[in-house]
This record gives C-alpha cells, structure tokens and sequence, in this order.
C-alpha cells in the first residue's frame, strides 16, 4: 500500500501525511524525496530545491520515449531536455524506487506516477481561504498582508506541475479516492479519518 497525497498550500497536508505514516509506522516521503534523487543522481541538491514541483517550459518528449531509459542512461542529461524535465524524471525513478514498500508521499505527481497501482491511495487535502491563511501565518510564517498572494501563487505552481506532467488535473475529485477539508477536521481528525477509511477498504 501505497498513499499519495496532493495538497494546497496552508490545508496542512504535509502534517498530516507525516502524522499518517507515523501512525501506520511507513515511511514519509516530501522534501526526503529530493535527498534521495541528488544522492543517486549525482545532481546538486540545491538544484532539486530550485525546480521542485515547477513545471517546464519545454515539450516533455523524453518520457513519451519512457523516462526510466532516459534516466538511466544519462539522468536526463540530453541538451534537449530542460532541467525541470530532468527533476521530474529523475523523482519519477525515485517514486517508483520508494513506493517498493509502503510508504506515504507527498506531491510531486506520485499519485500519477503511481497511477497503475491498485494499491495506490489518492488523497487530496484542501481548506478554505481564511484557515489556509491562518495556517500559513502560523506555521509558515508568512507575513499576513502577503499570505492569499503566496497561497494563490504556490497553489497555481503545483497545479501547473501536475497539469504539465499528468493526464489528469490537480484538484479535480475524480481523480482522487478521498478528498478532506482539513479546515474543518484538523489535523488529528484527518488522520483518523484516512485510517478509518483505509480499515474500510481493507488497505489495513
């Protein structure tokens, strides 16, 4: 079993990932994810930090021709590939590589990597504007005049990432097993519920 989760920016969705791995005592993976693809890369860390979850400008013709070949070979070093699109092949091997065993993970089009999984749990977390605010003042530290402005901006990063690099549309019910409105549940009460709901599905 495998749970992806997909999130806008202040619904807290990285805590309540990390807080469902710890209590199904698996594997966390978000910003681990890129340690992972610069140690066995080679690229720069810093350089997986710069082009992470941000779409490319150019055409994605290296993964029509299968990313795992690409990677392999030269990690996507082709001139003809931009850096993004190296990033996200590279993260795509490491996806595949992590999800080996259970595990939770955040972002990065794990849901559509992983989308031939059966095992595979899709979770989109979202709240409304005014807790996603506060939680982004709170715990980010945004300052509060600029905090919808960030939160609209990261929100149309990410969706542009998983509009680019998917078949599918960021956000979009369908495309998940189970969308939460962690402003109305919190933190706590989201993880029971996904337990709740993977008891039911007989996940665990």
């Amino acid at each position: 079993m495998v749970i992806t989760i997909a999130r806008q920016y202040g619904s807290g969705g990285r805590a309540i990932g990390r807080a469902l791995a710890e209590s199904l005592r698996i594997p966390f993976y978000d910003k681990e994810l890129l340690n992972i693809a610069a140690k066995e890369s080679g690229v720069s860390p810093e350089i997986f930090e710069k082009y992470d979850e941000k779409a490319s400008n150019s055409l994605l013709y290296a993964l029509s021709m299968g990313a795992a070949a690409t990677i392999d070979s030269e990690y996507g070093m082709s001139p003809m590939v931009s850096m993004n699109d190296r990033i996200y092949m590279i993260q795509h091997d490491v996806i595949k590589k992590v999800a080996e065993q259970p595990c939770v993970i955040v972002g990065r089009c794990a849901d559509h990597v992983l989308a031939d999984r059966k095992d595979c749990i899709k979770l989109f977390i979202y709240a409304d504007i005014e807790k996603r605010i506060k939680y982004a003042v709170d715990v980010h530290k945004v300052p509060k005049e600029k905090a919808r402005s960030v939160i609209n901006r990261v929100d149309k990063t990410r969706a542009n990432y998983y509009n680019y690099y998917s078949d599918t549309k960021w956000g979009d019910p369908n495309n998940y097993n189970l969308c939460i409105n962690s402003g109305e549940l919190g933190a706590s009460k989201c993880v029971d519920l996904i337990v709740y709901y993977l008891r039911m599905r007989g996940m665990i």
